[in-house]
């Protein structure tokens, strides 16, 4: 049963109410962003995928129905996106989406709260070595990783985004975070 915000969701979607869009892309954009930057590591390619999805969202928002919460929509819409650009664009693998090229920038989320010195380049190690440990993971762990810790989607969530079992969701955290700590072991060793 859907709660009376979902409702109204739905309705808004159906009607395309332009204010409960802005609401929308104001509340999801950075994360979507973040979302889109890593399944591309291209910036521009990214913003490009980011306006296409909220096209699409605006398109298509009469198929929204409330089953899963709108992020999970949401970042179907963006992946899927991804996924048709690149089997358009040539047969490669996840993995190959997922490395960084010579012509993109990481992106560097601000830091929040001002931290000493020595706590930042702490901070910048740890990330660092998290950061390179996670690019050496196949791609299939790394997405899970991603929208399971950084994105914060439950378990469920991630296997409607990436339409899996959530049997195979969780077997891809699990492995992932076991290879991740292997990495980052080895990586201090």
């Amino acid at each position: 049963m859907m709660d009376d915000d979902t409702k109204e969701l739905v309705r808004g979607l159906k009607r395309r109410d332009p204010e409960l869009l802005d609401r929308l892309i104001e509340q999801y954009q950075h994360r979507l962003f973040r979302y889109l930057v890593h399944l591309t590591s291209n910036r521009e390619r990214a913003e490009d995928f980011f306006q296409e999805t909220w096209v699409r969202v605006l398109e298509r928002g009469h198929q929204y129905e409330g089953k899963w919460k709108f992020e999970t929509w949401l970042f179907a819409i963006a992946r899927n996106l991804v996924i048709d650009w690149q089997r358009r664009k040539k047969p490669a693998s996840l993995d190959e989406l997922m490395e960084p090229r010579e012509d993109s920038t990481p992106f560097e989320p601000a830091i929040a709260a001002e931290e000493s010195p020595l706590a930042q380049a702490m901070q910048r190690e740890s990330e660092c070595d998290v950061q390179i440990s996670m690019k050496q993971l196949p791609a299939i762990y790394r997405e899970v990783l991603l929208l399971r810790f950084q994105e914060e989607m439950g378990l469920e969530e991630i296997a409607a985004v990436i339409s899996t079992p959530l049997s195979t969701v969780k077997s891809r955290l699990y492995r992932g975070l076991e290879e991740l700590r292997k990495s980052i072991t080895e990586a201090k060793a």
